[in-house]
C-alpha cells in the first residue's frame, strides 16, 4: 500500500475527475454555504473552499454566482420533480396511493433535508427580484401542482366531495411548503414524523372516503 493510500484526494486528482462530478461537489457546496451563510454571504470563493477545488474551477464551470445559483436551483429543482415522480409511478394505481405518495414525497428523506431546505429558502427570498430563479422555482411548482390537481380532481369525482380540486390542490401545496419552512426554522425540533402526522390528518379531513381517520388508506372503492 502506498503512502497516500487512504488520504483524501489532492485538488490535482480531483481536476482529473469527469466534468459533470465536479459541477455536482460545487453545487452541493453551493447548497451547503446557502445553508450556512445564506444567499447574500456566499461568495464563489466559499464555494471552491467548501469543495476543496480552486477558486478558477468554479468560474471554468460556472462564470459567476448568480448562474452557479441559477444551476443549484436547476439541481434542486430536478432532484424534485424526479423524486416525487418516482414516487407515484411506484405507488399502486388507485386515486388513495397516488395521492398518497404524492402528498408524502415533500417528506422523503433524500428530499426533506435541513440544508437541502435552507438553501431552496434562501434563493426563493430572492426570486422577486432575480427572474431567472422565479422562472426555475415556477417549473416545480407548476409541474407538481398540475399533477396534484389532476389527483384531488379524481378524487372529488370517485367521493362525491364539495371542494373545488384545484383549491383544495392549492391548500395542500401550501400546507408542505409551510412544513418545509417549520422544519428549516427549528431543525431537530420538529420531526419528520411530526409533519407527517399534519399530512395525514389533512388528508382524512379533506377526503374521508379514501382515508380513515389515523390517515391510512381506506378500503374505499370507488363506483363505476
Amino acid at each position: 500500500m502506498t503512502a497516500n493510500a487512504g488520504k483524501p484526494a489532492t485538488e490535482s486528482a480531483r481536476r482529473r475527475e469527469p466534468k459533470a462530478l465536479r459541477r455536482e461537489q460545487l453545487i452541493n457546496a453551493t447548497i451547503d454555504s446557502l445553508a450556512k451563510r445564506g444567499y447574500a454571504a456566499t461568495t464563489l470563493a466559499d464555494v471552491a473552499d467548501g469543495a476543496g477545488l480552486s477558486r478558477g474551477i468554479v468560474n471554468f464551470h460556472f462564470t459567476s454566482k448568480d448562474n452557479l445559483l441559477s444551476e443549484t436551483i436547476r439541481y434542486l429543482q430536478d432532484e424534485y420533480t424526479a423524486n416525487w415522480q418516482a414516487m407515484v409511478s411506484k405507488a399502486k394505481s388507485d386515486t388513495t396511493s397516488q395521492l398518497l405518495a404524492m402528498v408524502t414525497a415533500d417528506l422523503d428523506k433524500k428530499i426533506c433535508r435541513h440544508r437541502k431546505l435552507a438553501a431552496w429558502f434562501a434563493l426563493l427570498t430572492e426570486a422577486k427580484t432575480k427572474p431567472t430563479y422565479q422562472k426555475l422555482a415556477w417549473e416545480r411548482d407548476d409541474k407538481y401542482r398540475t399533477t396534484l390537481a389532476s389527483i384531488c380532481r379524481t378524487a372529488k369525482q370517485e367521493g362525491g366531495y364539495a371542494f373545488d380540486a384545484q383549491s383544495t390542490a392549492d391548500a395542500i401545496y401550501a400546507m408542505q411548503e409551510g412544513l418545509w419552512l417549520r422544519m428549516m426554522l427549528f431543525g431537530k425540533d420538529y420531526k419528520r414524523e411530526t409533519a407527517l402526522k399534519v399530512v395525514l390528518d389533512t388528508l382524512c379531513t379533506i377526503f374521508p372516503k379514501h382515508f380513515a381517520d389515523d390517515g391510512t388508506p381506506s378500503n374505499f372503492q370507488a363506483e363505476d
